[in-house]
């Protein structure tokens, strides 16, 4: 073979190669931090309220790891209307879980992690308390 055709051979291996990259890189899952992106920015003013709200309580929730359960510590947990806790998992989308919260007299809840797998995770906790809202984030690791 000449040098003519060693260029062509290089050239569509090359190609093929690049073909190949798209290809796989097109198939990837690209989690995005929310689905609906787009709609939560649009309610952010919402949330700065919420935030601006429990960080002007006296008392304030505090989320931990215990074991193969994670705490809520809120001593006016007696006092919310209604709530939720998502632990987030921004590595993966499938891993998020919501738990509820409920009035509790000794203010203190426990919700079970034994099917997460483990790594960091942001609780978010957010409930309405006499007709505010409220909104809190930690990192948790598992």
């Amino acid at each position: 073979m000449n040098w003519g055709k060693w260029i062509i051979v290089a050239f569509v291996l090359f190609a093929s190669f690049i073909a190949t990259l798209v290809t796989v890189c097109m198939r990837q899952d690209v989690s995005l931090v929310s689905k609906d992106y787009y709609k939560e920015e649009l309610a952010y003013q919402a949330q700065i309220g919420r935030v601006i709200n429990a960080s002007q309580l006296e008392v304030k929730p505090v989320i931990q790891k215990t074991g193969h359960f994670i705490a809520v510590d809120f001593a006016l947990l007696n006092e919310i209307d209604h709530g939720s806790l998502k632990l987030f998992r921004p590595s993966d989308a499938a891993m998020d879980q919501v738990f509820e919260l409920k009035p509790s007299a000794d203010g203190y809840q426990l919700f079970s992690t034994g099917n997460l797998e483990k790594g960091m995770y942001r609780a978010r906790m957010q409930w309405t308390m006499h007709g505010k809202e409220y909104y809190i984030e930690q990192i948790v690791y598992l």
